[in-house]
């Protein structure tokens, strides 16, 4: 795909929007999974790139992020994929939404995505509506937004970029222009090159996609110098891969230590305390629990992240992590003494 002009495209919306679907109709492939169950279908990131239109477009299909019954625990690796995939920065984001009522599920939707990636990735948003067939005959899909303060709000922060699809009937609707895939697919294609030239150029950046970006490329260094003949497109690949794992084992490390530190922390407290407070509810706000296990928690973070440095897999550095803070613990102390 050399020489061609390349955009590396982020879809974004919680679970049912039609995001996968959305994804298969601008690349024009049955490329990314789907299917009709109420959970969400894309429970990892998933990257494709095709040339369309004379484009090489990358589409980064995420899961539900910003989905309410999601814990941060469980996206944190899917978020560190997506980052990745996407570095050193997407062209543009796809905040995919329904045409149906903008409701305040949909608005938390939109406030986390400003508050994962900054304000200003709404400069370089596309609205972009599924379930097409649902606008009333005549009506434009600017019609839908103008009936919905807050929807007509978020599109107006996006730059007034909007447009629809429908991936299930608008696939080969040759009477009516606007209710074709094809044409909505080109006009979007159209916005997505004015966001860059609006935006002169560069992609969307902040300061934790720049810390990938160099990550990536010190293993991509490394991977030069040891693994032989590989493809460039091999050595991105692995390169993208190992800084992946190396990221889930700290953070495997991090997360564990600061927990177990934590608990240890307001145990080691209770040891000494709780026999002279009656009042249980009493001992659990007192300030000095509050700093005694906020300090336990940094310590064992810290002892987690230097324990899980020699782990291969998340799962050992899990039990490296909590081997390394409990027996940097006084329990693990009595214990022995016992």
């Amino acid at each position: 795909m050399d020489g061609l002009t390349s955009r590396r495209i982020v879809l974004l919306g919680k679970t049912g929007a039609g995001k996968s679907s959305l994804a298969n109709t601008i690349l024009g492939e049955l490329l990314f999974t789907i299917n009709d169950s109420p959970n969400s279908d894309t429970t990892k990131c998933q990257a494709n790139t095709r040339s369309v239109s004379g484009r090489s477009i990358t589409l980064i299909d995420t899961p539900g992020f910003f989905d309410t019954d999601r814990s941060e625990e469980e996206l944190r690796p899917e978020i560190v994929r997506c980052i990745t995939e996407c570095a050193p920065g997407p062209h543009a984001f796809l905040i995919v939404l329904k045409v149906d009522k903008f409701t305040e599920h949909e608005q938390e939707v939109i406030n986390k995505i400003r508050q994962h990636f900054s304000q200003d990735a709404l400069k370089y948003a596309v609205i972009v509506f599924t379930h097409g067939d649902q606008l009333p005959d005549g009506k434009k899909i600017e019609d839908f937004v103008s009936q919905n303060k807050n929807l007509r709000d978020l599109v107006e922060k996006c730059g007034g970029r909007c447009h629809v699809v429908d991936n299930r009937y608008w696939k080969h609707n040759e009477e009516d222009n606007y209710r074709s895939n094809q044409f909505q697919v080109e006009e979007l294609l159209n916005t997505l090159d004015k966001v860059t030239e609006a935006n002169q150029g560069p992609c969307y950046t902040n300061e934790m996609l720049h810390a990938v970006k160099r990550e990536i490329k010190r293993e991509e260094e490394h991977l030069r110098q040891s693994a032989g003949n590989l493809s460039q497109e091999e050595v991105i690949n692995r390169a993208k891969k190992r800084f992946i794992d190396r990221f889930l084992i700290g953070s495997a490390g991090v997360a564990t230590g600061a927990l177990l530190g934590v608990l240890l922390g307001v145990a080691e407290m209770a040891k000494t305390d709780v026999g002279r407070v009656q009042d249980l509810a009493e001992f659990f706000r007192r300030t000095t629990v509050a700093n005694a296990a906020l300090e336990s928690g940094v310590k064992g973070g810290w002892t987690g992240y230097t324990a899980a440095g020699g782990a291969e897999t998340p799962l050992e550095a899990v039990q490296k992590a909590a081997n390394a803070v409990w027996s940097q613990s006084g329990f693990a102390a009595d214990r022995n003494t016992q």
